[in-house]
């Protein structure tokens, strides 16, 4: 069971230090854009094995037009990969409810280190 904190703060507010480069520094065309979330709910960034598919972090943009940024390793392959997509404030449930998840990933990694 997930806990949330008790202030839920608008993921669009969520300032992350420093930065990650969208796509893959050592070869191009790792940049993934999608027309929507509906769209890319339909990948296997979104459904498939979080292991495998690990996102490691996001950044919703607020600027014009909003857009949500996801950053992947694919762990097998040690493949770093980014996707890209508009969001909107309407998303923000669902898409916390799928980051949520793939934070359950995160944190089973590294279990052994939390207290």
């Amino acid at each position: 069971m997930t806990q949330q904190p008790s202030t839920v703060v608008p993921l669009w507010e969520t300032e992350h230090p420093y930065y990650a480069a969208e796509g893959n520094f050592y070869k191009g065309g790792l940049h993934n854009l999608f027309s929507s979330w509906a769209e890319f709910t339909e990948t296997t960034f979104y459904s498939g094995d979080r292991d495998m598919n690990l996102l490691y972090r996001w950044d919703w943009e607020k600027d014009a037009p909003e857009t949500l940024k996801l950053f992947f390793i694919l762990q097998r392959k040690a493949i770093a990969c980014s996707a890209e997509m508009p969001i909107t404030e309407a998303d923000e449930d669902a898409v916390r409810s799928w980051l949520i998840s793939c934070a359950a990933t995160l944190r089973d990694t590294w279990a052994p280190l939390l207290p």
